[in-house]
């Protein structure tokens, strides 16, 4: 995998790995302030869930490089 492919497989994964760990932990306050939504989470934590995204991606990506470079699985470029 050239270096532009590795860059775009890494971003896709990114992309998929964090909108599966955004849910994770999501608490409504129990008390929400005026003006702010009910379901609006009380914590979100986004910079945990980003480094925790850029740990799994990067381990996933190991895998895919591995996987696309070894031959199990072909990808045509044009």
């Amino acid at each position: 995998m050239d270096l532009f492919g590795g860059i775009v497989v890494y971003v896709i994964i990114w992309w998929l790995v964090l909108f599966t760990v955004l849910p994770w932990g999501v608490r409504p306050p129990a008390e929400p302030e005026k003006g702010h939504a009910t379901s609006a989470p009380a914590r979100p934590r986004l910079l945990l869930k980003f480094a925790i995204t850029t740990v799994a991606a990067t381990g996933l990506w190991f895998v895919a490089d591995y996987v696309i470079s070894s031959g199990i699985l072909r990808l045509s470029g044009g």
